[in-house]
């Protein structure tokens, strides 16, 4: 259910300080991107799940990262939650009642540049068929050219908060945690 948050952390892409004369498309690395989110459980355990494997593309403007953009999606199918019945019950009516078809997708709205390397990054949010507006908590963590691949590269982490009755898949709170906390981790590389 969190899986959303993760297309929210491509847009951290925007906070690079080098300069640039205009925008230019990133591609997310997928092999290095994912979301991580957690959820109380009864209140005896921390239960996480996972996000990995995504696309998205960022549009960078390193002179104005405030212009910059994001956009992303992926199946809600593609969850992982390490144990395959807590994933069939995710799938299931008593929560996304998911099919291969049923996308989560993030795009940002707007940025607001916090610090040299950290942004607040709004985008709209779709999951369960409902759209929402989110608050990433961005930071850039590198950027430059990757040691291996020779191109230009950049590193984000961002987190945020969401509310899974506000997507309609808020079944068992209290008792399960309402409140979903996200942690995206991702790298994009300057697109061919």
């Amino acid at each position: 259910m969190m899986k959303s948050l993760t297309a929210a952390a491509f847009v951290a892409a925007t906070l690079s300080t080098s300069a640039m004369a205009a925008p230019e498309a990133y591609v997310l690395d997928a092999s290095h991107s994912q979301i991580v989110f957690n959820y109380n459980h009864l209140g005896y355990s921390t239960t996480y799940g996972m996000f990995s494997g995504f696309e998205g593309e960022i549009q960078f403007d390193q002179e104005d990262p405030a212009a910059s953009s994001v956009t992303v999606s992926f199946p809600v199918t593609s969850m992982l939650t390490g144990w395959e019945e807590r994933f069939a019950h995710f799938m299931s009516g008593d929560f996304f009642g998911a099919d291969a078809e049923e996308m989560v997708t993030f795009t940002s709205t707007g940025i607001e540049v916090t610090g040299d390397n950290t942004a607040l990054i709004t985008g709209d949010l779709t999951l369960n068929g409902v759209t929402k507006s989110v608050v990433l908590d961005a930071v850039m963590n590198q950027s430059g050219d990757h040691p291996m691949a020779g191109k230009p590269w950049a590193g984000f982490d961002a987190t945020t908060t969401l509310v899974r009755s506000e997507f309609n898949v808020g079944n068992f709170a209290p008792f399960v945690s309402d409140e979903v906390q996200v942690m995206i981790s991702i790298e994009a590389m300057k697109a061919e």
